[in-house]
Order: structure tokens, then sequence, then C-alpha cells
């Protein structure tokens, strides 16, 4: 077993130590309310929108993109569990702005091992085997932050599944204070 899991279920154990009557919360989240943003480790959903457990449902990817899987994440929230409020969040300093579609089908055409970020961008360390299999892929990158936050709001909003009722909102955090910015 890693040490790194090893350190998980010590966690763990802690945790479910102290678990109390958590399996009593309602599936559907209490504020009505889901969130949509980033995986970047520094982002902490609850503590920069002051959630606890059950309050809300929180979809996490790659820049807190608008994708196909986030679009039925959404749905079925809404659908089957209630929500009428949505959240796009995303931040400043975000890692889906220092590389494009072709810099990321590149570095998978050479390795597929870890890239490195240097100062004159991303590098490859040409450990292959490689695959372009990453060419039919829309990496959802990001050019403009701001921009991001309005066009994955707008799909949402133009999206077919979703409800004309249902309010979304788009934010950015930004990293450095931890505070949101409404930006539509």
């Amino acid at each position: 077993m890693s040490e790194v899991l090893n350190k998980l279920l010590e966690e763990n154990q802690k945790y479910s130590d102290s678990f109390g009557n958590k399996a009593d919360l309602p599936t559907s989240p209490v504020k009505k309310i889901a969130i949509l943003t980033c995986m970047d480790s520094r982002l902490d959903p609850s503590k920069f929108a002051g959630l606890a457990e059950g309050d809300a449902h929180v979809i996490r990817n790659a820049g807190g993109r608008v994708s196909e899987d986030a679009i039925r994440s959404f749905v079925i929230s809404y659908k089957l569990l209630g929500t009428n409020e949505w959240f796009v969040i995303h931040h400043t300093g975000c890692g889906m702005e220092s590389f494009t579609d072709d810099v990321m089908s590149g570095l998978l055409k050479k390795s597929l091992k870890t890239a490195t970020y240097t100062e004159s961008g991303w590098e490859d360390n040409n450990e292959g085997p490689g695959s372009d299999a990453g060419d039919s892929i829309d990496w959802l990158t990001i050019s403009h932050t701001e921009q991001s936050v309005i066009d994955d709001v707008n799909t949402i909003k133009n999206h077919p599944l979703v409800p004309d009722d249902i309010v979304v909102h788009g934010l950015l955090l930004d990293v450095k204070t931890g505070k949101l910015k409404q930006i539509i």
C-alpha cells in the first residue's frame, strides 16, 4: 500500500470517527443551489461560498467549464433534486489559461507522461509513447477569464434541457484575495 493511500485512510478514519448523523442529511441540497467551479486545489467551495455539508451540489472540472458532463450534472441536480439557482465560478490564475488545444494535443502526441511548465511554456519530457487521441478533444481552454464566465453562463441558459426559470450566475474568484466578483 502506498504512503499516500495510508495517510488518506488515516485521515478518513478521523473523519469517520466524528461523522455523527450526516447520513440523515437530505440528498437534495438544502440551499437549492449547484455550483460549477474549477478543480484547482487552491479553491475550497465550502469556504469561499460559506457552505456546509448538505447545502449545495458542487461540480468540479478543469477550469470550471460548461462541458456536456457539467450540463448533465446541472440537469440532474435540477430535475431530480430540486436545485433552482446555479453558479459558474471561474478564478484568476487558472492553469487553463496556460495552454491551447494545439499545445495540449502536441504534448500528448510526444508523451503521455507529465509535462513541465517553464518560462517559455509547457515542455514535454519526450518519454514516449504518445497518442494523437487528444486531437479530437475540446480541452475548453481559457483565453480571457471573464469572457469564459460569460460564455459558459450563456451556454447553460441556451441549452435545450435547461428551463428558463433557472437562475444562473457567473462569478470570478480572485485567488490572491479570496473575493468573488459577479461577472454576469
